[in-house]
């Protein structure tokens, strides 16, 4: 019989000690209950998307089956009566609590983050304050659809756009946002967590040169809003939006959340107007007239199967805080940095990140050429990262959900994964 040899014994040891390592920090975390709080998956060891698609609560598979027979079965057309037709507003509300700093009557939950990222944009190009003013600040690392959405609005309104380029593994600074200010600057849009590095960016200080050059801010939160602390309020931000899906657990497609700061509401004209945008939506009207306040910035018909799961998802965040998120998402992705830095660094793969902690999200982004022949085989195995391109995998930690041994298990499987990829094409 064979006896194991050195180099063997030193993997085996290494897994012991990182699997101890993981353990104690389980141990020791103060929000390790709520990973019980969701669904398990019986084919996942370790889920390293919760940036792309939170796993759903266990409250809102209970949530979700009730609705059909209680609500929507029982109850039928009187719900919108008895609650649907306010839950974009009162769902905004504590979504604004949670998640956003943003004191009530602000936030609303209405249609994707397409549709309301273009409805904001349009509606602060139109505002007073910004009058005769034609320039945007974008860049150009920015997720496609924002990107997208204020093309078509800069080629259907002659608008220039005014790109940064952040760093690959970085994203946009003050710096770089103040080289591009002029007195025609009348909006900047940009990410608070940069999508694939994971760059976070300080609002507050954007937010006060935006303000100070005359222009009004758009913050996209969708990979901030639940794993990151928001202060919109205290920032001073005009505008926000963000998707719900992500660390809201909102479920696939589930619709966006807007934010419009309470003294804009009433100056800012969005453009798709819909029934339930109106003054008086039940009333049939001949003619359109805004709604004030939030509900204004609604245009159809609300998804309320839609705003079921988040609703149990908003509970826990409240619950647990913000701050005691925040640490624990801190704690897990300087645990996958490490891990990385053991495991696959000497395979030849990059951090893509901000090494520091106050730079960074939720999310680490690895970079290696083959990663993409890689993911398969994860996928395959019951590990779930995410693939982003020219070749970075991205780890996505969501706090509630995730433990620290799950990121051991899958920086584990990336590596053996990657060793298989790398020795075959090296045949």
């Amino acid at each position: 019989m064979s006896t194991p040899t050195s180099s063997s014994t030193s993997s085996s040891s290494g897994t012991e000690q990182r699997a101890a390592r993981a353990a104690a920090l389980d141990a020791a975390d103060p929000l390790a209950r709520y990973v019980g709080a969701f669904v398990p998956s019986a084919d996942v060891v370790a889920y390293l998307d919760g940036n792309s698609l939170g796993r759903p609560t266990r409250a809102s598979a209970e949530r979700l089956a009730r609705f059909a027979t209680e609500q929507w079965g029982a109850r039928l057309i009187r719900g919108w009566d008895e609650e649907w037709y306010d839950l974009p507003l009162t769902l905004g509300d504590r979504i604004g609590a949670a998640a956003l700093g943003a004191g009530p009557g602000q936030a609303f939950v209405a249609d994707s983050t397409t549709v309301i990222l273009y409805k904001l944009v349009r509606a602060a190009l139109g505002a007073p304050s910004v009058a005769g003013r034609d320039e945007v600040v974008l860049d150009s690392g920015n997720f496609p659809t924002d990107r997208y959405v204020l093309e078509g609005v800069a080629r259907e309104h002659g608008v220039t756009l005014r790109w940064v380029a952040p760093a690959h593994d970085g994203g946009v600074t003050p710096e770089q946002v103040a080289e591009v200010l002029t007195d025609r600057t009348a909006l900047v849009v940009l990410s608070h967590v940069a999508y694939r590095s994971g760059y976070l960016s300080d609002a507050a200080g954007i937010t006060r040169l935006a303000h100070d050059a005359g222009a009004l801010v758009l913050w996209d939160l969708c990979h901030s809003a639940g794993a990151v602390p928001v202060e919109l309020d205290a920032w001073g931000v005009d505008l926000a939006v963000g998707c719900t899906y992500k660390y809201l657990n909102g479920g696939p497609g589930a619709p966006a959340f807007g934010y419009v700061r309470a003294d804009l509401q009433d100056a800012l004209t969005q453009p798709i107007q819909g029934w339930m945008g109106s003054a008086a939506p039940f009333e049939m009207g001949p003619g359109y007239a805004p709604h004030p306040g939030a509900r204004g910035f609604l245009s159809g018909t609300p998804a309320i199967v839609g705003m079921l799961a988040m609703q149990d998802m908003v509970d826990l965040v409240a619950e647990a805080g913000m701050g005691a998120i925040r640490a624990k998402s801190v704690a897990l992705t300087e645990l996958a940095l490490e891990l990385v830095d053991d495991l696959l660094v000497p395979l030849g793969a990059r951090v893509a990140s901000p090494r520091d902690t106050g730079l960074r999200g939720s999310h680490v982004t690895v970079d290696h050429e083959a990663f993409e022949a890689t993911l398969p085989l994860l996928w395959a195995r019951g590990v779930i990262p995410d693939f982003r391109r020219p070749d970075g995998l991205r780890l996505g930690l969501s706090p509630l959900s995730t433990s620290f041994d799950e990121v051991r298990v899958g920086v584990e499987a990336v590596r053996d994964a990657l060793a298989e990829v790398t020795a075959a094409r090296a045949r």
